[in-house]
């Protein structure tokens, strides 16, 4: 089996080279081609393989070791969306952009790959009791067809889809809402730039440091509660700003959760050994969702 190293190498190759490619592009169809097909491909090697890494090294405080994963994951977007419509696309075109971006993700991602390594077998943080911290949850490793033919991994992916839905809606429509509402310009920046990312990556972080003590389950029951209420206040804050800023950073926190808690959950029912292959299943959740929820938000 390729270890984390070569997938993660894979993965930053394939992202780097879509960026690359789309700097060349003509058409439409090349850009979903390059960016989408090639990038996001690149993507998904690269976005699982930390996630198991980080699962069996830190199995006692799993869910802040995933959480602080995924959560870096999420702020990306905070550091280089702004980064790319600021500085590098006025001063270079959007071009250069995509070349300079590919050139700074290859380099991040070939030195981050050399340092993904799995724990020797059968390691154990000093401390931990696995029998009591696995009391109730999958004693052993199962294999992804195992996961497929469990129950829980069919309720785990309804929950994960429902909930990631709410704010996959809310990151399409946002701008367009705000917009409507006649939100100034650097008000609408503020909202998207700032407070949705400092939601996203809190939940991913905190809610994934709570999961430890509070339980996956617990949480995200909670988050998806906290969601079914938040969205309609969030449509009725309307152009009230202060409302509207606490509304778009509690429904970005339950989203991140959702990225966060249900990797953790992954190794908890099912074992770190398939991890990977597990949570990829698991994560077509977030696929479907991506359909979904901007689909019903455009409505």
């Amino acid at each position: 089996k390729l270890g984390p190293f070569w997938i993660s190498i894979t993965g930053g190759v394939l992202v780097s080279a879509g960026f690359f490619l789309c700097a060349y592009t003509q058409t439409l169809r090349w850009l979903y081609v390059c960016f989408g097909v090639v990038g996001g491909l690149g993507n998904g090697f690269g976005y699982a393989t930390p996630i198991p890494v980080m699962a069996k090294w830190f199995p006692d405080k799993r869910g802040l070791a995933v959480g602080l994963a995924v959560g870096g994951y999420g702020a990306g977007s905070a550091i280089f969306g702004p980064l790319s419509s600021k500085v590098l696309i006025p001063a270079y075109g959007w071009r250069e952009t995509f070349m300079i971006l590919g050139a700074i993700f290859f380099v991040m991602t070939m030195v981050g790959s050399f340092l993904l390594k799995n724990p020797a077998h059968g390691y154990c943080p000093a401390g931990w009791n696995p029998q009591a911290a696995t009391a109730g949850l999958g004693t052993r490793d199962l294999s992804p067809s195992e996961v497929l033919h469990s129950p829980s991994f069919y309720f785990l992916w309804l929950a994960y889809a429902l909930g990631a839905s709410a704010g996959l809606m809310v990151i399409s429509q946002l701008v367009p809402f705000a917009r409507s509402q006649g939100i100034s310009s650097d008000l609408l920046a503020t909202m998207t730039l700032v407070v949705a990312a400092c939601g996203n990556a809190g939940g991913r972080i905190l809610s994934g440091w709570f999961s430890d003590s509070l339980g996956r389950l617990n949480v995200l029951r909670l988050m998806i509660g906290i969601s079914i209420v938040a969205m309609p206040v969030l449509y009725k804050a309307g152009s009230t700003i202060s409302l509207l800023y606490v509304m778009v950073f509690v429904v970005y926190w339950c989203y991140g959760t959702q990225l966060s808690v249900n990797a953790s959950t992954t190794s908890d029912f099912w074992g770190t050994k398939n991890a990977g292959v597990n949570y990829g299943m698991l994560f077509t959740a977030w696929g479907v969702a991506g359909i979904i929820g901007p689909y019903i938000g455009g409505q």
